[in-house]
């Protein structure tokens, strides 16, 4: 049985690293694990190392083109397809309400979270054209990106909320414009990151939150990813357990 492929964005740290791990784990993967700085990501060096011929790192920019076409010029010389995309990366700060948040603000979250999954199915497109079965992109993205849920929660996270609505958005359109395409947002549950203990210190609300482990969350979100199809009734929210989130 030929291996899946996989591409993972964001995998330097926290859930896109938990989810390399995991994979890696598995008999039949090969894993292109996506992270800014190479030269500094030394868990990843270390996932390559361990598994060589099986985990593979690659530099990769949320939002930049060059940076995602020269992965993807790699990643075909290696492996010639893509499989399962995930779209991991994610940038989250300005814990300040609407009247406040600083619109510069708006537009870095809107660029990783947002145009990040875009510009990465854009350059992976033509190698998930290439699987031989229905191709998988998915976007980790968050429960304050739905509507109405995610406002009403009390937390001033209005820059990460909304572009995370945006990449839901874009990723239901992803699965309605490629019939052969299977391509879901999930939520990875609240993850106790690197992101998460720096919000936590200044949102006292979110830091009470009960959390899971990255690799809890990752273990979970491979589960859904091996065993998501296209489904008759649309797109759908899904979450790290299994579950299905309003949008």
């Amino acid at each position: 049985m030929a291996p899946v492929v996989y591409l993972i964005s964001g995998a330097g740290r926290g859930i896109g690293l938990a989810l390399v791990a995991q994979l890696s784990s598995c008999e039949n993967a090969i894993v292109f694990a996506g992270a800014r700085n190479p030269a500094a990501a030394e868990a990843l060096q270390l996932l390559e190392n361990q598994h060589p011929g099986k985990v593979y790192l690659v530099k990769l920019t949320s939002a930049d083109e060059s940076d995602n076409e020269a992965a993807v010029a790699k990643i075909k010389e290696t492996a010639g397809r893509l499989d399962v995309v995930i779209a991991n990366a994610g940038h989250s700060d300005n814990y300040v309400p609407a009247a406040e948040v600083p619109i510069e603000g708006m537009r870095k979250h809107f660029e990783v979270n947002a145009l990040g999954p875009l510009v990465l199915f854009q350059s992976t497109w033509p190698l998930l054209k290439a699987s031989t079965d229905h191709p998988k992109f998915f976007t980790i993205t968050s429960e304050l990106g739905g509507i109405p849920y995610g406002p009403s929660i009390p937390w001033p996270a209005i820059a990460y909320g909304v572009s995370k609505a945006a990449a839901n958005w874009i990723t239901a359109k992803l699965y309605f414009e490629n019939p052969r395409l299977i391509a879901f947002p999930i939520h990875p549950g609240v993850v106790n990151t690197d992101m998460a203990i720096a919000a936590a210190k200044i949102e006292p609300l979110f830091a009470a939150v009960p959390k899971i482990t990255p690799e809890e969350s990752a273990k979970g979100i491979v589960k859904v990813v091996e065993a998501a199809t296209r489904r008759e009734d649309g797109p759908k929210f899904l979450t790290w357990d299994g579950g299905v989130m309003p949008w």
